[in-house]
């Protein structure tokens, strides 16, 4: 039925969603009343015109200006620097971090073309430049970028961009997770894991 189809089509776009996958959801959503689905499609468009970039730091925001931007109780001197809006959603949900938020949009790629001019490094420069003239100047950036060839490399570059300037540069410990097995770790995890021990 071309209708399934189409529908089918559109949802294998989506991250994770395979063609049995969005079957599934095809027939489910046949099978489901039609208030459903209209609820459905009205949280879709509701989604794409109210949801924008914060004007500050570039996460999602439905005004100009994100709540974590906005927020007072946050301490200003120190900026998370990460790769996707996403990621800020994913740090907050740990509840350790009260610090502010830069997202740059990506990672620097030198083999699909994506160098510093398309990422927002710039913005960042100017934020930490601005935030010397405030009360609160920024001491810190922590660099949450994956470990990742891309993320090493984007990380290394924000680390030898921001040596000169009056503030500390430090990044995400990684290694081996929270429960894990030495048995099963890769050599690349246990090697980051010996580079970035801490006192007990």
């Amino acid at each position: 039925m071309k209708s399934i189809e189409d529908l089918v089509s559109i949802l294998t776009k989506l991250p994770g969603i395979g063609r049995k996958s969005a079957l599934r959801i095809a027939y489910a959503l046949l099978r489901s009343d039609i208030s459903f689905s209209e609820a459905l499609a009205e949280s879709i468009l509701m989604l794409r015109k109210t949801v924008r970039f914060c004007s500050e730091c570039g996460s999602y925001a439905e005004t100009d200006i994100c709540q974590i931007c906005l927020d007072n109780s946050r301490d200003r001197s120190i900026i998370c620097v990460v790769e996707q809006p996403q990621d800020v959603f994913t740090i907050e949900t740990s509840r350790e971090y009260r610090g502010l938020y830069h997202v740059l949009g990506g990672l620097l790629s030198p083999l699909e073309g994506i160098g510093p001019e398309s990422l927002s490094i710039n913005k960042l420069i100017q934020r930490i430049h601005n935030s010397f003239s405030t009360s609160v100047p920024i001491q810190e950036i922590i660099i949450a970028t994956n470990p990742t060839v891309e993320g090493d490399t984007t990380a290394l570059y924000l680390k030898k961009l921001f040596e000169k300037e009056l503030v500390s540069v430090t990044r995400l410990a990684t290694g081996i997770p929270v429960g894990g097995d030495l048995e099963y770790a890769d050599k690349l995890t246990l090697a980051r894991s010996f580079r970035g021990r801490a006192p007990l």
